[in-house]
């Protein structure tokens, strides 16, 4: 049998079983409008206690099985949930068992960097392994020596060429655009996303001042000045450091701000502090959904790009014993 587009589909671990977990629903739905192959019905419980039980409606011996979960707030419930669900699938005799986290958790603590610490991204991906997941999916992880705490197979993806996209289609409204990474640890990714742009890049150097999770951003390497400033960077989170970003180019006389961004996790009252920013657009994608009233806040503002068609091409051609990387011409 031969798809639409001339390949031979040829289902190695049995037919795609999507099974969505409760942290991203909406993006669980657009993945499964995209393949054509409905979610598969399951219950997840939550007891009075906390704990959570989980229960298949139909059995998937023998199937090739999907589990999308993104790990967000509340962290620890939804990577808990992900897990029991996991180890659902492995005890129900599973081919195999593959977990999409659009966004991984954890993954900022990649490495012991003072005495008497954790690592627990990797606590976090042995954890996944030993649940049940023969394989994984994610996107954009904040350290790409992540993907060596995993000792099971996995696609490592990007959701920038879905950003670069975009932007590209505002760049001809725009005044001498340039790019800014948010900080130095951001450098390399900044200028693969100027170099696609076809821009300049600057960069911002900060430190982290007093409470660890305060950076205050301190010097900007480069030009600003009666340009628009398109601002990248993997992840926001609380918002300090964007904020610090946005008031350090204004000063320097950068004309209208674009913030750029894959995981919009915004905790706190991040989306208060974006939303009283002096910024043009927010873009980023759907791989943390969005709550209303984020949505509200920044209603004018916000633009999200969905990853859904992303994740589901990848799913498609891991059945199908396809290569991943002939998509992005690799």
């Amino acid at each position: 049998m031969r798809n639409l587009h001339g390949h031979r589909e040829i289902n190695l671990y049995g037919d795609i079983k999507l099974f969505a977990g409760t942290a991203c629903p909406a993006l669980a739905a657009d993945i499964s409008n995209y393949l054509g192959i409905p979610l598969s019905g399951r219950d997840v419980v939550h007891f009075p206690n906390d704990n959570l039980w989980v229960k298949l409606h139909k059995s998937v011996r023998g199937q090739d099985v999907y589990v999308i979960q993104t790990t967000s707030t509340p962290v620890h419930q939804n990577l808990m949930e992900l897990l029991i669900m996991l180890q659902t699938m492995r005890l129900d005799s599973a081919g195999r068992v593959t977990a999409v986290i659009p966004y991984l958790c954890y993954s900022r603590s990649d490495k012991k960097d003072k005495p008497r610490v954790p690592i627990t991204a990797r606590l976090v991906c042995d954890m996944i392994e030993i649940a049940g997941a023969d394989r994984y999916i994610t996107l954009d992880l904040h350290a790409g020596q992540i993907q060596g705490f995993f000792s099971i197979p996995g696609d490592v993806l990007s959701a920038f060429h879905i950003l670069t996209a975009y932007v590209q289609r505002k760049q001809q409204h725009m005044q001498d655009p340039v790019v800014v990474a948010a900080d130095l640890g951001f450098a390399k990714k900044g200028r693969n996303f100027a170099a696609n742009l076809h821009v300049p890049i600057a960069f911002i150097e900060k430190r982290r001042t007093g409470k660890e999770d305060v950076p205050e951003a301190l010097t900007l390497i480069g030009d600003v000045r009666d340009r628009d400033a398109i601002i990248v960077d993997d992840e926001i989170d609380t918002g300090s450091s964007v904020t610090s970003a946005v008031h350090l180019v204004k000063s320097m006389g950068a004309r209208d701000v674009y913030l750029v961004c894959v995981h919009p996790i915004l905790s706190r009252d991040a989306a208060e502090h974006l939303a009283a920013l002096p910024i043009k657009e927010f873009i980023t994608t759907d791989t943390i959904p969005l709550t209303e009233q984020k949505y509200q806040l920044l209603k004018d503002k916000v633009t999200v790009l969905s990853v859904a068609p992303l994740l589901g091409e990848v799913i498609r051609r891991a059945n199908q014993g396809r290569s991943v990387g002939e998509m992005f011409d690799e």
